[in-house]
This record gives C-alpha cells, sequence and structure tokens, in this order.
C-alpha cells in the first residue's frame, strides 16, 4: 500500500474539499489545509484558480501521476471537440474509474487495488491494468470466486453514492455495462470540477 492511498484523507485537507463526498473526510471538522498555515489565505489568481482545478481532478482519480495526467491531457487536447469535455471522458473511462462508479470498490484507491490483484473480468477476461481504457458497450464484472469478499459486498450497499446513468450496473451480480464516456453535467462530482481551467493551465 502506498504513502498516498494511505493518507488519502490529507489530499481533502490540502485542498480544503471533501474531495470524494465521503461522511469521514476530516474536512467535514475542519475546512482548512494541514499545517501551521492551513489556515492563511488561498491563493486567488490566475494561476492559483487553475493549479487548483488541476489539482481537484488530479486528486479525484486516485494514484495519477503528473506524467500521466499530462499524457492524458495531451491526448484529450488532440481529439476532436472541446478538450475539457474530453478530459473528463478519458478520466471517465478509466478501468480503476468504472470499477469505482460500479461501486465494486469503496474508493477509487481500493479500486486500483481490486483490478491490481486481478479480481475485476473485462469482457470475461481478467484485466489487471487499472488504466485500461472501458469502451463502450464493454462488460464489466467482479470474478466469480471474488464476489464474497466483505469489501466489495458492503461497497455494492452502500448509500453514499449513486451509480450514473452512463453505467447499466446490476450490485447483487456485481457485473455492468459501460454504456457511453459521459458528459461533465452527468458525472456525479461531489465537489465542482473545473476541466476548463485546467485547459487554461495547460495552455500557458
Amino acid at each position: 500500500m502506498t504513502k498516498r492511498i494511505r493518507s488519502k484523507y490529507k489530499i481533502d485537507r490540502r485542498l480544503g474539499v471533501n474531495l470524494w463526498g465521503r461522511a469521514k473526510s476530516p474536512i467535514n471538522k475542519r475546512d482548512y489545509g494541514p499545517g501551521e498555515h492551513g489556515q492563511g489565505r488561498k491563493k486567488t489568481s490566475d494561476y492559483g484558480n487553475q493549479l487548483f482545478a488541476k489539482q481537484r481532478i488530479k486528486g479525484y482519480y486516485g494514484n495519477i501521476t503528473e506524467r500521466q495526467f499530462r499524457k492524458i491531457y495531451k491526448e484529450a487536447d488532440r481529439r476532436k471537440g472541446d478538450t475539457g469535455e474530453n478530459l473528463i471522458q478519458l478520466l471517465e473511462s478509466r478501468l480503476d474509474t468504472v470499477v469505482y462508479r460500479m461501486k465494486f470498490a469503496p474508493t477509487v484507491f481500493a479500486s486500483r487495488q481490486l483490478i491490481n490483484h486481478g479480481h475485476v473480468l473485462v469482457n470475461s477476461k481478467k484485466l489487471d491494468i487499472s488504466s485500461a481504457v472501458v469502451k463502450k458497450s464493454d462488460i464489466i464484472e467482479i470474478k466469480e470466486s471474488s464476489k464474497d469478499k466483505d469489501f466489495i459486498v458492503l461497497s455494492t450497499k452502500t448509500e453514499e453514492r449513486e451509480i450514473p446513468s452512463y453505467l447499466d450496473v446490476d450490485t447483487k451480480e456485481m457485473k455492468g455495462t459501460f454504456i457511453n464516456a459521459p458528459l461533465l453535467s452527468e458525472v456525479p462530482y461531489p465537489v465542482k470540477m473545473e476541466p476548463n481551467q485546467v485547459v487554461e493551465f495547460y495552455s500557458r
């Protein structure tokens, strides 16, 4: 388990938001950053706002490094259409994101671990690459021998979040279909995300 996974709630405090909308987030009690300067004045410059927007989105999707995130951004910029929308669609098409959205894992961090340990099937075949891109109509499921794991069962029953409309999921069977990559407006973020600010950040 990486230091970042163990310290996931530090991300909430550093950014000053309940990034995943979880009841246990420390930001629910202290809505300021950690350390002696946590309650200091926050940046309000254009650059500061753009950086903060990038940190929110990058942090939300778990263990994505700056190098990986920049690569995703470049692909979004290369595609036709709105770069911000493309960025969100690429992030929401990652296997670890889809497994989390389907409620097979309680957090994006647990989702990555679940995939890396070989508990997830895509179109009936094991896929242990969490950054793999899920395509339209792909079927994602928990393999049969893993369906009785307590944390998976509890996750499918959580009421903390709803399954979005771009996924068709049977939580009892622990199986679902990726209908299509969503628009920003369709993604159930607990906090405001501004991919347009990320575009501005990388366009500087």
